[in-house]
């Protein structure tokens, strides 16, 4: 395949990022797996980003995260400057087919700003779609930009003018699906697990409660705001609760957390992370908003780990009820789940990451789109006036 794709991932974190980071462990997924392909990527990054690429672009010598809730015109150009640098390279080059964006809100706007004359781009969406009513209720993308979904059910609760941009939906993949179904069966511990960002949606503060509720001792795995362990959060004082997460976990989770029933033990990574989350009797989601896409979830099933979780937004696709999780709309009801959760089979779990979730899935699906995205784009352009 002759085909040059620039991957715009952002200035937030690097290319793997150092533990916690949804989208740019999704990029480093995907990039090998085009390559492989045949694709040739051109990395619009942060200079640290390590993922072996044709190229790189970057305007940042490291990730911006820290900055990222902080007051808005503090950080309005962090984002403005690293998508100046995409711009720059699209005007100065012609030998990129198409850009795959990933960056919220400004890399959609900008991109569509460009006018007829750029590449054709496919931006994809992995957040909440109810966040940006007036850019997406107003999008006119013109015949070069097209959106995809992270999950059918994140596009249907799309904007109408979002929609009409659409080309679909991707689930995300692991690459611990990758022969899933071939490793040993893991050993399970006796504790739960909720592994992710910890914020009001994703219901750490539900979960410390049920722990306690029911004697089942909670592991939360994650950085709150930008700290990624229990001893940073705690040098940084009283100024760290301007951020709302932080704020979240002092006034709702951290009453709960007694080092027993509940520990947070921060962002965990690369082996520490699979072997915690592999031993656990079950992956905790009591969400309290519509998850688009559900990284975790596709993790966990990967290393043998049945999901117990409330229905919301993705959760339905990604899960079979009685099979690989158990999925509720009561809250009050997880309780129960969580006890009769030891009797789903891991290999179940497992054999259906295998199946679905694989690296090679998910490439093979966007490189359908790329083409897709491609030829929408010439043929409009044929069309005569």
């Amino acid at each position: 395949m002759s085909l040059t794709v620039l991957m715009n991932a952002g200035p937030w974190l690097s290319v793997p990022p150092p533990g916690y980071g949804g989208i740019e462990n999704i990029i480093a997924t995907l990039v090998p797996e085009l390559r492989r392909l045949g694709v040739r990527v051109v990395l619009a990054s942060v200079d640290s980003s390590t993922l072996p690429v044709d190229e790189k672009i970057s305007v940042f010598p490291d990730g911006q995260f820290e900055a990222l809730q902080r007051p808005y015109n503090q950080v309005c150009g962090i984002a403005q400057a690293h998508l100046g640098g995409v711009v720059r390279a699209l005007h100065t080059r012609d030998d990129i087919d198409l850009v795959h964006d990933h960056v919220e809100a400004v890399g959609l706007a900008t991109l569509a700003a460009m006018g007829p004359d750029a590449p054709p781009a496919l931006h994809t969406l992995h957040w909440d779609l109810a966040k940006h009513p007036a850019l997406y209720g107003n999008l006119d993308g013109g015949d070069r930009i097209r959106v995809n979904g992270v999950s059918a059910s994140q596009l249907a609760r799309a904007p109408r003018a979002l929609r009409d941009h659409s080309v679909g939906h991707v689930h995300l993949s692991t690459p611990l699906a990758v022969d899933a179904d071939r490793r040993p069966r893991p050993d399970k511990g006796d504790y739960l697990i909720i592994l992710g960002r910890i914020n009001p949606g994703k219901g750490q503060d539900v979960g410390a409660r049920l722990a306690q509720r029911v004697g089942v001792p909670l592991v939360l795995a994650g950085p709150v705001g930008p700290y990624h362990r229990p001893e940073d959060l705690a040098a940084a004082g009283d100024e760290a609760r301007q951020n709302p997460d932080v704020r979240f976990f002092y006034d709702e989770v951290a009453p709960h957390v007694d080092g027993d029933l509940v520990r947070w033990v921060g962002t965990v990574a690369g082996q520490e992370r699979d072997d915690l989350l592999a031993g656990a009797r079950a992956s905790l989601f009591p969400l309290r908003w519509e998850e688009p896409g559900g990284t975790a979830v596709v993790e966990s099933l990967a290393l043998g780990t049945p999901v117990v979780a409330t229905t919301r937004g993705c959760l339905p696709e990604l899960i079979e009820h009685g099979r690989t999780g158990l999925l509720t709309t009561d809250e009050e009801e997880l309780a129960d789940l969580v006890l009769a959760a030891g009797a789903l089979d891991a290999d179940e779990c497992r054999r259906e990451a295998a199946t679905r979730f694989t690296p090679t899935v998910m490439a093979q699906r966007y490189v359908g789109l790329y083409e897709q995205v491609r030829r929408g784009a010439t043929a409009r352009r044929l069309q005569p006036a």
